[in-house]
């Protein structure tokens, strides 16, 4: 079933680029196949849901134009309509079953009551009659229970899809006030030094030398915080020496940062650099995430991350010996702590892997990824 799902989450992803790079004209019938697909697999509306939110997480780059962004995500939308449409096809087909159903009991009943008397040598028959009947109102109530339970997926989906919405504004919002407040006050500075230096030029050449350097400063504190921005946003580091590097580069700042002390344990450096482009990546953000979650709530004063080699896979484990958690309360909460061990255990789930939060007074939290090696991955 897991292949079957992951085949159709790439074909997916595959249709939806597509769909999306051909306009407001493109066909809708990839949608309705992929539809189709998916209920022959036994998934269900949120099944679809989330290969499509995945999807449009990865192909609605922020790199776009807020207008471009908000035209793809409109388009994407109707390609998601027209792919359940059959699966809601099908449940409607089956409430107007189960409306059938309900009128013959009725008729049934009201059968029974005129043929009471003159038909009690068929009491045996009455008997298992009533017996598929009470069949099937318990088939009717299991029905509601997995509808409820479906509305309550859903809503719990569009719930998460505000918050993610929500935080990627915040994050936008932070960005451009540390845009403005740092790099564009500099860089006016600069600019305003330049003014001076350019009246001075001719009288004082002493303090013309050191109205340069103060401006030189200056472009070297603005082009430092354009790298810490890069960084933040995605380090060099990663693509160009690999996600061992990219980890000792962003552990070491964080200890800087913090004065947490990190243990950092791997097999095999080399072995791991040959696993695919996003199993790097998902193993560099789920440390990031992990180590950030701890710097902010744990208040813990040292982090053990290890990389082990499984079997079947790679485990990543970090533990930190901080202040422990509720991690049910945590994840049905309201609040931005939900989205980061959410955040990590799509990005996990996405390549098939799972994520284990564990924590406890005085053991302090383990976080645990496990990840399958994909085709042409073993180590």
């Amino acid at each position: 079933m897991t292949r079957k799902l992951t085949g159709l989450s790439r074909r997916y992803q595959a249709a939806l680029r597509k769909h999306l790079k051909q306009g407001p004209r493109a066909s809708l019938q990839p949608a309705q196949g992929l539809g189709r697909r998916a209920m022959a697999i036994g998934l269900e509306t949120l099944d679809l849901a989330r290969i499509h939110e995945r999807a449009l997480i990865t192909l609605v780059l922020p790199s776009y134009s807020p207008g471009t962004r908000d035209a793809m995500v409109r388009r994407a939308g109707t390609f998601f309509a027209e792919a359940i449409t059959p699966i809601e096809r099908t449940h409607r087909t089956a409430r107007e079953d189960n409306d059938r159903l309900t009128r013959m009991n009725e008729k049934l009943h009201r059968r029974s009551a005129e043929l009471t008397e003159s038909n009690r040598r068929l009491k045996h028959e009455i008997a298992q009659r009533k017996s598929v009947e009470e069949s099937l109102r318990r088939s009717e109530q299991h029905y509601s229970q997995l509808l409820e339970q479906s509305q309550r997926l859903q809503e719990q989906l569009r719930h998460l899809s505000r918050q993610l919405l929500l935080a990627q504004e915040e994050e936008r919002k932070k960005i451009s006030r540390d845009l403005h407040d740092e790099i564009a006050q500099t860089l006016t500075g600069i600019n305003v030094r330049l003014a001076a230096l350019k009246a001075e030029a001719t009288v004082n050449t002493k303090s013309l030398q050191n109205r340069i350097a103060s401006a030189q400063r200056m472009v070297e504190r603005s082009v430092d915080i354009v790298h810490r921005f890069a960084r933040e946003l995605r380090p060099m580091v990663l693509d160009d020496l690999g996600v061992i590097p990219a980890m000792h580069s962003f552990m070491k700042g964080f200890a800087k940062q913090t004065g947490i002390h990190i243990h950092f344990k791997t097999f095999a450096p080399g072995k791991i650099e040959r696993l695919d482009t996003i199993t790097r990546t998902v193993l560099y953000r789920v440390t990031q995430e992990a180590l950030t979650n701890v710097g902010r709530h744990a208040q813990a004063s040292r982090v053990d991350v290890i990389l082990k080699k499984l079997p079947h896979g790679i485990a990543l484990i970090i533990k930190d010996n901080g202040k422990s958690f509720r991690v049910d309360r945590v994840l049905q909460a309201k609040t931005n702590k939900r989205l980061g061990l959410l955040g990590m255990r799509e990005r996990v789930e996405m390549i098939g892997g799972h994520l284990r939060v564990e924590s406890a007074p005085g053991k302090g939290t383990t976080i645990r990824a496990e990840i399958p090696f994909m085709k042409g991955n073993r180590v």
